[in-house]
């Protein structure tokens, strides 16, 4: 598996466009994660409010003593690691979550556990009043808004522990920022030492128009490519490049103009070796949330870089 691929993804098939009902998706995830492409696969993510319908759902699918016949044999995995959405007043989520993890750590439930939290900024005083709430073991990502100047956000974060999300699509195409707000973003991240995931939107390698959802007669717009993101994201974190070179691999839609090596990746004349990506994956672009799991290996099968 390339360095820069590995547990890339986090599974989010209960959100847009793909909207599943907790079974299916535990499901989906379960496959996923013995299938030949699981080192790309990480977490999955759930809205805090539906963890005990996931315990209902998928402790059977998950690694214990109580294991299915057909993944009986898997029994001895990790325990799946679950990013929980607070999509409720903090203190009633992490309540939910001790509850979630408290009945999962035995594997008679099946073994998992939450171990990071996603949360919306509503400014940057809101950040701080939230990190003195979260536990320590617990990492948390706040969603910071990059329609305006986004540095008060980061800086909020910087020093905590504590992570940024960006959205980077969704259902219309008026939901997707534009490549400069993107690259405002990472130089901002740079610059405070904050780590991020991305998420929505990132389903396909390299920039391009594709259906928004998955409707008979969906919209349709330009989606940003998760590939043009990790280079940027390795060109903000290993180099001082210009802002507006951030922005030209961003709007990258050649996908000639990148290559996925076996030990490097290069955009055009930028090439990073498995070092210099493997520490921009483990220190600053961490995860994407997605609702499709097999659209981006599928992608990425078909350019021949998996």
């Amino acid at each position: 598996m390339h360095p820069a691929l590995h547990n890339l993804f986090d599974y989010a098939g209960l959100f847009p466009p793909a909207r599943l009902f907790m079974q299916p998706a535990a499901e989906n995830y379960a496959r996923a994660l013995m299938g030949s492409h699981a080192d790309m696969l990480a977490r999955f993510v759930c809205a805090a409010s539906r963890l005990s319908e996931l315990s209902d759902a998928a402790s059977i699918l998950m690694p214990g003593t109580h294991a299915t016949s057909g993944y009986r044999e898997h029994a001895d995995f990790d325990p799946w690691a679950v990013t929980a959405v607070i999509d409720a007043p903090l203190e009633e989520s992490l309540d939910a979550i001790d509850a979630f993890n408290e009945l999962h750590a035995a594997e008679e439930h099946g073994l998992a556990k939450v171990d990071s939290i996603e949360l919306k900024a509503e400014s940057p005083g809101a950040i701080d009043e939230a990190l003195d709430a979260i536990p320590e073991d617990l990492q948390a990502f706040f969603e910071i808004p990059i329609n305006g100047d986004c540095r008060g956000f980061v800086a909020a974060l910087a020093g905590n522990e504590a992570f940024a999300k960006i959205r980077c699509g969704g259902v219309t195409p008026i939901a997707f920022p534009t490549s400069a707000q993107i690259a405002d973003f990472l130089v901002a991240c740079r610059l405070a030492g904050v780590a991020y995931k991305a998420t929505a939107g990132l389903h396909h390698p390299v920039r391009a128009e594709h259906r928004l959802t998955y409707d008979p007669d969906p919209p349709r717009g330009v989606m940003h490519g998760f590939v043009n993101l990790l280079l940027a994201s390795a060109l903000a974190h290993t180099t001082e490049v210009p802002r507006e070179v951030l922005v030209e691999v961003l709007e990258e839609t050649d996908a000639a103009a990148f290559a996925l090596g076996s030990d490097s990746a290069r955009w055009r004349d930028h090439e990073f070796d498995s070092t210099a990506l493997a520490r921009t994956r483990e220190s600053f672009f961490l995860s994407i949330g997605s609702c499709s799991f097999d659209e981006p290996v599928e992608d990425l099968q078909q350019l021949g870089w998996l």
